[in-house]
C-alpha cells in the first residue's frame, strides 16, 4: 500500500493499518492520529511532522524512521523497536514506551513521556 492510499482511507474514517508494511514511505506530516499501526513496518520511513498522537504503534519496527517534531503523545510504542530512529523535537507526552528498543536514538530536544524535555 503507497502513503497516498493510506492517506485516502484515513480521511474517509478507516483506522485500522495493522500489520502493514511501509518501510521507506514518506509520511511526513500526515495526519494518523488514533490510527492502529501495531505491528506495521515503518523503517525508515519518513514521519517527520506527522500526528500520530494516541496511535497504537505497538510491536512496530521504526528502525531508523525519521520522526522528528512528530507528534506522539499519548500513543502506545510498547514493544516497538526505535534503533537509531530520530526522534529530535518530537512530542512523546504520556507515551507508552515499555518495552521499546531506543538503542542509539536521537532525542534531543523531545519531550519525554513524563513532561520532561530531553
Amino acid at each position: 500500500m503507497d502513503p497516498t492510499e493510506i492517506i485516502n482511507r484515513y480521511q474517509a474514517g478507516e483506522r485500522d493499518f495493522h500489520g502493514l508494511d511501509l518501510s521507506g514511505a514518506d509520511l511526513s506530516g500526515v495526519n494518523l492520529s488514533g490510527a492502529n499501526l501495531s505491528l506495521a513496518k515503518l523503517g525508515q520511513a519518513n514521519l517527520s511532522g506527522a500526528n500520530l498522537s494516541g496511535a497504537n504503534l505497538n510491536g512496530a519496527v521504526l528502525q531508523r524512521a525519521n520522526l522528528g517534531q512528530a507528534n506522539l503523545a499519548g500513543a502506545d510504542l510498547s514493544l516497538a523497536d526505535l534503533g537509531f530512529a530520530n526522534l529530535m523535537e518530537a512530542d512523546l507526552t504520556g507515551a507508552n514506551m515499555n518495552m521499546a528498543i531506543l538503542f542509539r536514538v536521537k532525542l534531543k530536544g523531545a519531550i519525554m513521556p513524563d513532561g520532561s524535555k530531553k
